[in-house]
């Protein structure tokens, strides 16, 4: 089947931000007298606030709490954290060369909008005109439900679930695209362990974007762009 778009995770495949997203949930739930160790909710991370919280908090403390927790889990993250953020070297080269190879390209994010927009301005691509995005408001469920991809392949008319790959680099982006009926290339450089992004579904595992760039002709998403 030939490919013709390609969706990109941001969080931990393109940025390198996971840390710093699972410390500053860390820190909300400390606010509110919960100490989760670091190593617990990193494990986590890859996941929108809505599958993270029920993890750790019982329904009447998420009905209860849910909402201004993951409201302070923004402030914090944005405050403290996001000027920390960096890109992964040739990130925005591999989004760019995915483009020269005549396949149409998105970001598939559960970042919050204002988010996005900030992790695109850090990567260098705010100026490029990507075929889509999507953020968090775009769907009901984040990863691992499908409705991220699902939302963002809406917005590339022509494209199949078949015709398409995700780039991602957690066990729930691989889910969440398997869920949608998408292949998925695994992301070794946000800290998932190979064999995690294996059994989720993914068809391929390269360390980080330059690693792909660098082998993209031989990948599923060169020479003739075809995945069996």
């Amino acid at each position: 089947m030939r490919i013709k778009a390609v969706l990109f995770d941001v969080d931990g495949t393109l940025v390198d931000s996971v840390d710093l997203h699972a410390q500053a949930w860390v820190d909300a739930f400390a606010e509110i007298g919960q100490a989760i160790p670091f190593a617990t909710m990193r494990a986590q991370i890859g996941k929108g606030g809505d599958q993270l919280m029920p993890v750790f908090l019982p329904p009447a403390a998420l009905q209860e709490k849910g909402k201004a927790l993951e409201t302070r889990r923004g402030e914090i993250f944005r405050e403290g954290y996001l000027p920390r953020v960096r890109a992964f070297p040739e990130a925005a080269a591999l989004v760019r060369r995915v483009a020269a190879a005549g396949l149409r390209s998105a970001l598939a994010s559960s970042a919050k909008e204002e988010e996005l927009a900030a992790l695109k301005r850090i990567l260098g691509l705010e100026d490029d005109r990507l075929d889509a995005e999507t953020s968090s408001s775009d769907a009901e469920h984040s990863k691992p439900f499908p409705d991220i991809f699902e939302a963002a392949l809406a917005r590339l008319p022509g494209v199949t679930p078949a015709e398409t790959i995700v780039i991602g680099d957690t066990p729930y982006d691989a889910e969440a695209a398997g869920r949608a009926g998408i292949r998925a290339i695994g992301m070794l450089c946000g800290g998932f362990p190979e064999a995690d992004l294996r059994a989720a579904g993914c068809i391929a595992i390269y360390r980080d974007p330059a690693h792909l760039l660098a082998e993209f002709d031989a990948s599923p998403l060169g020479g003739a762009a075809q995945v069996q």
